[in-house]
C-alpha cells in the first residue's frame, strides 16, 4: 500500500518554500525536503503568494493510502521577517488547534504544533537562512482554512485541542491503515488524566451501549477512555503511568474474547466468543443440544439468547446469570494477569439486545470512585 506524508511534512516543506520566497523575491511552484525517516518529499505548491512583506503558500496533504481525514486538506505557511532574536519563530494560525489541557505535547496555550514537525519547520527555514546569508529572524505562521470543521471528525476535542487539526508526526511519513497513531491517542489520553491527578480510570472499546450504561450505572460512556480493539496494551499504559486502578465497560461481542485471554479483539486477530460461552455453559450445567446451538451461533446476542430461552423453561435455574458471572470473573482474571499486582480491576460487560449485564463483586464501589475522582478534576 501507498505510504503518504504527515501534516507536519506539509507544514515544514510549505515554510520552506516561503521563507525562500521571501528572502530570494522569487516564486517557485514546487520544493523539497527531507522528513525525518529519511525520505525525499518533494511537492507541487499551491496559492502561491509574494509581496514586499510577507510570502505564502500551501502543500496538499497526501496521505498515500491511510484514510486519514486531513488526507487532501491544504496546509499553508506564510513568511515575515521578524524583529526578534535570529531564528525561527513559529505560530499557529487558521484552522490550528489551540492546547487546552496538560499532558499533550506542547504547553496549554500553544498552537497543537507538535515538537518534531517544529523542529523540521525550523530546520527547513534555516537551510533557506544559510543559503541566501540572512541572519534576522524569520516569523512562520502555519494554518490549514478546513481545519477547525475537520477536526470535529479527530479525537482533538477529547484530548482538549480545540478550534482546530494538530501538526503532528514523528517520521514525516504516514504509515497506511497503520495502528500506531490510534494507541498513541490512547497513550495521550490516559497520561493527561493521570497528570490531572487521576488515579482510576474507566477504558470501553468505544460508544456502542451508551444509553444502556447510563440507565444502569447513570454513567456516561463518553467519560471513559475508548480503547478500541487494544484492551491489552491499554492496560499495559494504565500501568505504565501509574493508575491505581480500572474498570473495563463493554458489549459482549468484544469482552466475551478477553474471558478468554484475548487482549486484541479485532475479529481479525482472533473469536473465541461462542467456545467461551460455551465452556462457561458446561460449568453451568447445560445440556448438549444447547452447547450445540451456542456453538453454532454466529454473534454472543444470539448465544446468550439461546440461553435466556433455555432459562425460561426453568426460571429457578439462572443459568444465563451463572453463565455471564463465570465469563466476568475470567475477564477480570486475565485483566489483572496483564497488569500485574498493586492494580484494582473490576469488569462490567452488557449486552444490551437481550437486556443483560453482569459484573464483578465490587465494580459499583469502584465506578462511584471513579465517578467522584472525575467530577473532582471537571467541576
Amino acid at each position: 500500500m501507498r505510504e503518504g506524508f504527515t501534516t507536519g511534512s506539509c507544514a515544514a516543506a510549505a515554510a520552506k518554500a516561503a521563507a525562500y520566497m521571501l528572502l530570494t523575491g522569487n516564486k517557485i511552484d514546487e520544493v523539497d525536503i527531507t522528513v525525518p525517516r529519511g525520505d525525499l518529499f518533494r511537492c507541487e505548491l499551491h496559492g502561491v503568494m509574494l509581496t514586499a512583506d510577507e510570502a505564502g503558500c500551501c502543500v496538499k496533504k497526501d496521505g498515500g493510502d491511510d484514510p486519514d481525514v486531513t488526507s487532501g486538506m491544504m496546509i499553508y505557511a506564510t513568511a515575515r521577517c521578524g524583529n526578534g532574536a535570529p531564528g525561527v519563530r513559529i505560530r499557529g494560525g487558521e484552522g490550528i488547534g489551540r492546547v487546552t489541557k496538560p499532558g499533550l505535547d506542547q504547553p496549554v496555550g500553544e498552537a497543537a504544533i507538535n515538537s518534531v514537525p517544529r523542529r523540521m519547520i525550523t530546520e527547513a527555514v534555516m537551510e533557506v537562512c544559510e543559503k541566501t546569508g540572512y541572519e534576522g529572524e524569520v516569523d512562520i505562521t502555519i494554518s490549514a482554512p478546513e481545519g477547525s470543521e475537520i477536526a470535529k471528525r479527530t479525537f482533538n476535542p477529547r484530548l482538549g485541542i480545540e478550534g482546530g487539526i494538530s501538526i503532528i508526526g514523528t517520521t514525516g511519513i504516514v504509515e497506511p491503515m497503520s495502528n500506531k497513531a490510534l494507541k498513541d491517542t490512547i497513550f495521550l489520553e490516559l497520561k493527561q488524566r493521570r497528570e490531572l491527578g487521576y488515579t482510576g480510570v474507566v477504558i470501553s472499546p468505544g460508544n456502542y451501549g451508551r444509553q444502556f450504561l447510563l440507565g444502569k450505572y447513570s454513567y456516561d460512556i463518553d467519560r471513559s477512555v475508548k480503547c478500541s480493539n487494544y484492551i491489552g496494551e491499554t492496560v499495559d499504559m494504565c500501568r505504565e503511568l501509574g493508575f491505581k486502578s480500572l474498570i473495563l465497560a463493554g458489549h459482549t461481542g468484544k469482552l466475551i474474547k478477553t474471558a478468554g485471554g484475548i487482549m486484541n479483539t479485532h475479529s481479525r486477530e482472533s473469536d473465541c466468543r461462542m467456545e467461551v460461552i460455551a465452556a462457561a455453559g458446561i460449568r453451568a450445567g447445560l445440556p448438549n443440544d444447547i452447547l450445540m446451538r451456542i456453538l453454532d451461533s454466529v454473534s454472543t446476542p444470539e448465544a446468550l439468547g439461546i440461553i435466556k430461552e433455555y432459562d425460561a423453561l426453568d426460571p429457578e435455574a439462572n443459568t444465563l446469570q451463572k453463565v455471564m458471572s463465570t465469563i466476568v470473573r475470567r475477564v477480570k482474571y486475565y485483566l489483572e494477569r496483564r497488569a500485574g499486582e498493586g492494580m484494582r480491576i473490576e469488569s462490567t460487560i452488557y449486552c444490551g439486545e437481550i437486556a443483560l449485564v453482569s459484573e464483578t463483586p465490587h465494580m459499583r464501589e469502584l465506578l462511584s470512585e471513579i465517578i467522584n475522582e472525575d467530577n473532582k478534576y471537571n467541576s
